[in-house]
């Protein structure tokens, strides 16, 4: 799965539940060679979540890594503090939003 995919048929993936009484705008940056322009918002409004390419007016919180790290952390093979810890995940904004990350990453 590359980063475009994941990005692309994440709004099909997020159980509502999970997102109920959030209101977050989050920016992905997702930087490297392999990455392209792969800059993505995720939108979250009480149970609703909206998935667009581009960029955020005012995210919330801006995540930036580089593409292979974002789906070796969404498919469970590096932990998101170790690479937060490391460097190789940057976050700029209210860096809270990123503990709930896991509200509609996972199924």
């Amino acid at each position: 799965m590359t980063a475009t995919e994941f990005f692309e048929g994440l709004a099909s993936r997020i159980n509502p539940e999970r997102i109920s009484g959030m209101c977050a705008t989050y920016q992905f940056n997702l930087i490297g060679d392999d990455a392209g322009d792969c800059r993505w918002v995720v939108a979250i409004d009480d149970g609703i979540a909206q998935v667009w390419q581009g960029d955020a007016a005012n995210p919330d919180i801006t995540v930036t890594t580089t593409a292979s790290d974002w789906i070796d952390m969404v498919s469970g093979k590096l932990s998101g503090q170790m690479a937060f810890l490391s460097g190789r995940l940057k976050l700029q904004g209210d860096v809270s939003l990123a503990l709930k990350l896991q509200a509609f990453l996972q199924p």
